[in-house]
């Protein structure tokens, strides 16, 4: 999390729903003293974290038992150039929206990762409508079984929720407003991203 406390995100309610959101996660754990990072998909609750991850990453084998992991969702981001804050001496600097979770790991039984499956598939296919929503019901059993076995699933109890939310708050309102300007001219989904929320913090003063 970025150390300036003009930064930090406080609203935990906006923390979960950028997760939920982005639904994608890059999960940490230790083993050894060396970092393992796995990609997963993510459901969040207001006080658990459920993903999966392949039983070939070697994270699945770190947070089996009591290991604790810490998951990492970006949001949006945009390169920040000094010529648009309208303000002498500016350095270049990177605007976004991140969240960190973190706490311990269980492996979830089956039929607890089934239902996360479950989840999953009904939560991102509703995405999709109006094309009909796939379900496991698709798929031969035994071929899902298969599948199934390549998986471990994982229930993070949440211990610690923060996030950055860094849009320029160190600068002065007009400065923000130049910078969502210039960023809403960028052919960029991201940077016009950060450009409203940059505006929308302009408006607020």
């Amino acid at each position: 999390m970025h150390p300036a406390n003009a930064f930090h995100e406080p609203d935990r309610a906006e923390l979960i729903r950028r997760v939920g959101e982005r639904g994608f996660a890059v999960v940490v754990g230790v083993a050894d003293g060396r970092a393992l990072i796995g990609h997963a998909p993510v459901l969040i609750e207001s006080a658990r974290l459920r993903f999966h991850l392949s039983t070939a990453n070697p994270l699945a084998g770190a947070l089996n038992g009591s290991g604790r992991a810490l998951a990492v969702v970006t949001g949006e981001d945009a390169y920040i150039s000094p010529d648009w804050y309208g303000l002498a001496e500016q350095v270049p600097t990177w605007n976004y929206v991140s969240v960190e979770i973190e706490g311990p790991a269980r492996v979830l039984a089956r039929a607890e990762t089934v239902a996360l499956l479950d989840d999953l598939a009904s939560r991102y296919e509703a995405q999709l409508a109006p094309k009909p929503p796939w379900t496991r019901g698709k798929m031969d059993p035994a071929r899902f079984e298969s599948m199934l076995a390549g998986i471990v699933g994982f229930e993070m109890t949440i211990e610690r929720l923060e996030g950055t939310t860094k849009l320029s708050q160190n600068k002065p309102a007009e400065a923000i407003a130049r910078v969502a300007a210039e960023l809403a001219r960028i052919d960029d989904e991201r940077a016009r991203a950060i450009a409203g929320r940059m505006a929308k913090l302009a408006e607020e003063g």
